[in-house]
């Protein structure tokens, strides 16, 4: 094998000038000899001499010939194996997918990130039609090499490509022309995009959610004024009935219409945003508040909810109420949402030592996977169906309690519902550590 192009030409004209040069130095000294040790010698002896010279000549020069070819043919092979020990290398360390395959989609390169991101092996890939491409995409591949032999670049496209598990994988993908020999092939090069899509959904819902908690908060402002005027108006019609049975219903709804007016409150003191100002807040009335904010989703599901709150009874910490708030109604709000109707969401409490209380939170609903369980503090991290949940109400949760010197564990199993320790260090504490 020898240069290839200009190098070629060179090769060739260092040869021919090393040729003549040898050639010429046997030639020289040839004649040197004979002038000094053969001139009175007869014609038949210098008839030798020239032939043993052009033998020589000729040996020297095939063998100077053979050696420069087999040097360079060498030196050209290793080169040659270097380069594709380096594309192998750029190859097989490139952190995209690359494949390489032709018209009718047969595979003719298939690098070590394709085979992580496929589970295809080279051996299984390579000579075989493109495998993750599924029956139903094949034409909009035959449409992005239409694309690529128009000339239209097609870079960082959105698709998706089957896995050999047969999941499907979101993967952006790049396509460009490559020629070899004369053939035109196609260089495909996908990147694994699941986690970013997944996280542009999340956004997604939770830029729905807060739309959605934006017109809930202007819908309870709506409702807040003509509820004031039924109850004033449930009032003044009380008064002026004499009848013990009707005064009784009118009591009734008026109680009901109070429950509404102070959900609709609760509703506007939760979408509000105010100053964190933390202060000593009772523990108890806290927790009653949220359990009254969820009061009508423990009603819908029919829950058997128990709440033994007696221990929090004089218990106050150093915080700011609405972060308290979102804390509880993020561990409520699981439970309430992890068990069937008819389920069974307790709430117990009771002090430990170092100055701290622990409230328990168990329902009997679906649990979680013990695989999940040391994920479900990650940011977007949801087991809950898409719409459901964002995945950063534990995230958030967490964030508080470490602000608060607080701590929270689970103890889940699939199938036996979930138990939440919350430990949250009460107001002596707090106020000992600032006085130390």
């Amino acid at each position: 094998m020898l240069p290839m192009g200009s190098n070629r030409r060179w090769f060739w004209l260092t040869l021919a000038l090393s040729s003549v040069t040898i050639a010429g130095l046997i030639f020289g000294m040839s004649e040197l000899i004979e002038v000094l040790f053969f001139r009175h010698v007869d014609e038949i002896t210098l008839h030798y001499m020239y032939l043993s010279r052009s033998v020589l000549s000729s040996l020297v020069l095939t063998f100077w010939a053979a050696w420069f070819v087999l040097r360079e043919r060498r030196a050209h092979e290793l080169r040659l194996r270097r380069s594709n020990e380096r594309y192998r290398g750029i190859l097989e360390t490139t952190p995209g997918a690359v494949v390489l395959y032709d018209r009718d989609l047969r595979v003719r390169e298939w690098n070590a990130s394709a085979e992580r991101l496929y589970g295809y092996t080279a051996e299984e890939a390579v000579g075989q039609p493109l495998p993750p491409v599924t029956v139903e995409r094949r034409p909009e591949v035959g449409e992005l090499i239409r694309r690529v032999q128009e000339g239209r670049p097609v870079l960082d496209l959105e698709t998706q490509r089957q896995a050999k598990d047969g999941c499907l994988v979101d993967v952006q993908l790049s396509l460009l022309p490559f020629t070899e020999y004369g053939e035109t092939m196609f260089l495909e090069v996908t990147q694994d995009i699941r986690e970013r899509i997944r996280l542009r959904q999340k956004l997604l819902e939770l830029e729905k959610l807060t739309t959605m908690g934006e017109m809930a908060a202007g819908t309870a402002h709506h409702l807040n004024t003509p509820l004031a005027a039924m109850l004033l108006r449930m009032r003044m019609v009380r008064e002026r009935v004499t009848d013990a049975e009707v005064t009784s219903d009118l009591e009734q709804l008026e109680t009901s219409l109070r429950f509404c007016q102070q959900f609709v409150r609760r509703l506007l003191d939760f979408s509000r945003r105010p100053e964190i100002e933390k202060r000593a807040e009772p523990l108890r009335a806290t927790l009653e508040s949220v359990i009254s904010f969820l009061s009508p989703q423990l009603l819908e599901k029919r829950i058997r909810f128990h709440a033994v709150l007696e221990g929090l009874d004089g218990i106050k910490v150093i915080t700011d109420r609405n972060q308290m708030e979102a804390l509880f109604l993020v561990f409520l709000s699981n439970a309430v949402d992890a068990v069937v109707s008819g389920g069974e969401v307790t709430i117990a409490c009771s002090r430990v030592p170092d100055e701290r209380v622990e409230l328990r939170i168990t329902d009997n609903g679906c649990g979680i996977e013990g695989s999940d369980l040391e994920h479900i503090f990650e940011p977007f991290f949801t087991t809950k169906p898409p719409g459901k949940g964002t995945g950063l109400g534990l995230a958030l949760a967490r964030n508080i309690l470490r602000e608060h010197g607080g701590a929270v564990r689970f103890e889940s199993a699939r199938g036996q519902g979930t138990t939440v320790y919350v430990v949250l260090p009460t107001c002596a504490e707090v106020v000992a550590g600032a006085n130390s």
